[in-house]
């Protein structure tokens, strides 16, 4: 083998071992990967590129062993070229296996998400039928208070009253109509003023 051939021999072998190594990681990379989809993407993309790489260079390899004069070395490269050939194609498997091994993870990882998201929108869903729920019970209990204290007012109203007249009985009989108004609830101002004026509050 001529010394030209035999470092150009070498520095294809050497360029083989660095590219078959770079795919293996990346391979392993495929395998740890757990999406998103594009970073999958990525890493294929990079994959591809050593394996175009790794291909050329055992072409070269393989045009170098039968370059030889030497029947011998000859054979001898070319059995190398069989084994990167053979060793490329156990990688090429890997990384298919790997591919499908990260996207069911990332199909299982994105049917995860939906199922969560489904849970946070039927906890939204309760939490507005509970604030709404809350808010009805808020409302008809300020109603309550609101008619009690009415009712409140009106008992304490008459209560003056039946004092004021129990105090000047007669008080409030035939009262004179005002105006030619002849109304009730006149007649029931005017006694609260009088109870007013009177001391009864």
């Amino acid at each position: 083998m001529a010394a030209s051939q035999d470092v150009h021999v070498r520095i294809c072998n050497q360029e083989i071992i660095k590219f078959d190594l770079e795919v293996k990681a990346l391979i392993q990379d495929i395998r740890d990967c757990s999406g998103p989809l594009s970073a999958l993407t990525e890493l294929n993309t990079k994959v591809k590129e050593k394996f175009q790489q790794l291909r050329h260079r055992i072409q070269e390899l393989e045009q170098s062993a039968k370059e030889q004069d030497r029947e011998s070395e000859k054979q001898a490269l070319l059995q190398e070229v069989e084994n990167h050939k053979k060793q490329m194609l156990s990688n090429q498997t890997s990384w298919r296996k790997a591919n499908l091994t990260c996207k069911i993870a990332i199909d299982n990882l994105e049917k995860a998400e939906l199922l969560q998201g489904g849970d946070l929108l039927r906890q939204r869903k309760t939490t507005k039928e509970s604030l709404a729920q809350t808010s009805s019970a808020i409302t008809e209990s300020l109603m309550g208070i609101s008619r009690m204290m009415s009712q409140q007012v009106q008992q304490s109203e008459e209560a003056m009253q039946t004092l004021g007249r129990k105090a000047f009985p007669g008080a409030f009989r035939n009262l004179p109509p005002i105006w030619g108004i002849d109304s009730p609830q006149l007649r029931k101002e005017i006694a609260n003023i009088f109870l007013l004026e009177n001391g009864f509050t």
